[in-house]
């Protein structure tokens, strides 16, 4: 049995470690504060079981980098049954708040009525889509409910990395540019395929430089979405002297027919990579942008280092 200042004699005690000085000491886990806004994912497309994956994938990267963290997914094209849309999850989000806030009132709580964004609203998005933005912020004003919406995951290096990563797999490019070995089907220029018109064209641009630093190689962004610019940058690269060209999509997936890849990379006569998809980047970009928008600090989140 132990005492007031200590445990009885004989008996083992596990003492707290002290903390580590100076700047080499682990960090503090960070957590979401108490009562935080949710984190409401806005899927673009046509809702299905792969749909559904990729943005659970996502959000569970989110939460397992914030503890704690209330991460929901919002469809703009659900059905409120098996999909549901983003009115209705900011809906329940806000009904939810207020129910908690009513149970510590009755329990004889003295809470703070809550204020502020029910919810920060991420769109899946790599880069600017006017006609999918306008779609998600019509979706935030229909639901009436006081929500924060951020911007778009694009441009960031981590995009870059995940070109890399989905190149690499489809054995378009080396996995690793320090190591002393060649890949046969390596491409020697790469069109970065972007949904969403010019704009979307000129974000994508940014990322495709840090990718071509990544790889050596030239990289030229094109739309999917406007009728020959696929085929006009693949041209521009092969004019260059680029003759082993490589699709990326710079894409998460959702937001288009795959078909059009498939088309646009049979119209560049070059093999396409995947679409980023649930790659680790993006529910820590996805992350970083609801806690921006609420002035929380999370360390930023780190690709792999370059070799």
């Amino acid at each position: 049995m132990s005492s007031p200042t200590g445990p009885a004699s004989g008996l083992p005690v596990r003492m707290p470690r002290p903390r580590q000085p100076g700047r080499h000491r682990r960090p503090e886990p960070l957590a979401a504060p108490e009562g935080a806004p949710a984190l409401v994912l806005a899927v673009p497309g046509t809702p299905a079981a792969a749909t559904r994956g990729l943005a659970e994938e996502i959000v569970s990267i989110a939460r397992s980098e914030l503890p704690g963290l209330d991460a929901r997914i919002g469809y703009l094209d659900g059905d409120d049954t098996h999909f549901p849309t983003v009115q209705s999850v900011l809906a329940h989000a806000a009904d939810e708040r207020t129910a908690r806030f009513e149970q510590a009132r009755a329990a004889g709580l003295d809470v703070k009525e809550p204020d502020g964004p029910v919810a920060v609203v991420v769109p899946l998005l790599a880069g600017p889509d006017s006609a999918l933005l306008r779609q998600v912020r019509q979706a935030v004003m229909e639901s009436r409910i006081a929500a924060e919406l951020t911007d778009v995951l694009g441009p960031h290096p981590l995009l870059a990395e995940a070109l890399h990563v989905r190149l690499s797999e489809a054995g378009l490019a080396r996995a690793d540019r320090a190591r002393l070995f060649t890949v046969a089907t390596a491409a020697d220029g790469i069109i970065l395929a972007s949904v969403g018109g010019e704009e979307a064209v000129q974000a994508a641009g940014i990322t495709g430089m840090l990718l071509a630093a990544r790889l050596a190689v030239p990289v030229m962004a094109a739309a999917l979405d406007q009728e020959g610019s696929i085929a006009s940058v693949a041209e521009q690269l092969r004019s260059s002297g680029s003759q082993q060209l490589a699709l990326a999509p710079y894409l998460i997936g959702p937001e288009i027919d795959a078909t059009l890849i498939e088309e646009a990379a049979k119209e560049a006569a070059a093999p396409a990579a995947e679409a980023l998809g649930p790659y680790p980047a993006i529910g820590k970009l996805a992350l970083a942008k609801y806690t921006t928008a609420l002035g929380i600090a999370p360390p930023q989140p780190q690709g792999a280092p370059v070799r």
